[in-house]
């Protein structure tokens, strides 16, 4: 038999906010609840188990498209392992990718910092490299995959302060 939560208690029970509850709904990836007469939705366990596997999904850092294709691997029991393992293969890529990036962004901040004196002087190369024409090429570097994310500075200005 089963008992029957609100959304307050899915969400709660789930770890997932009423909020993203709704959203999920909106999107197509967990389906609408049923409802009472008066027109709450209602919950059931295993509506609640698809919630914890869509919120640890996402704890992962995967795509609202990516949760959708791994539930349907899920509910598939026939599924062969390696469909999943290919998908979080191809995440791992993509963390990868934005840790690269990441790590390019604060190289550069790092570098920035360095050059300023930080004292009472209005000069401050991370002003001027904000302000300037040229890009900041912190994406630059991460998409050639150079973590020095400071190359491409106009070290004439940035480094004599």
């Amino acid at each position: 038999m089963n008992n029957f939560m609100n959304i307050g208690e899915a969400a709660k029970a789930s770890g997932v906010s009423a909020k993203m509850i709704r959203h999920y709904e909106s999107v197509g990836l967990f389906p609408e609840a049923a409802r009472t007469d008066a027109g709450y939705r209602q919950y059931t366990d295993k509506e609640i188990g698809t919630l914890r596997f869509i919120r640890q999904s996402r704890d992962l850092g995967f795509s609202i498209e990516q949760i959708r294709e791994l539930l349907g691997l899920w509910q598939n029991r026939k599924r062969p392992s390696r469909q999943v393992k290919a998908l979080a293969q191809a995440h791992i890529e993509e963390l990868d990718a934005k840790l690269k990036e990441l790590q390019s962004m604060k190289a550069t901040l790092e570098h920035l910092v360095h050059c300023c004196h930080g004292d009472d002087r209005p000069d401050c190369p991370i002003i001027e490299t904000l302000e300037s024409e040229v890009p900041v090429p912190v994406a630059h570097a991460a998409r050639d995959g150079h973590a020095h994310g400071h190359a491409g500075l106009r070290p004439g200005r940035a480094a004599r302060r």
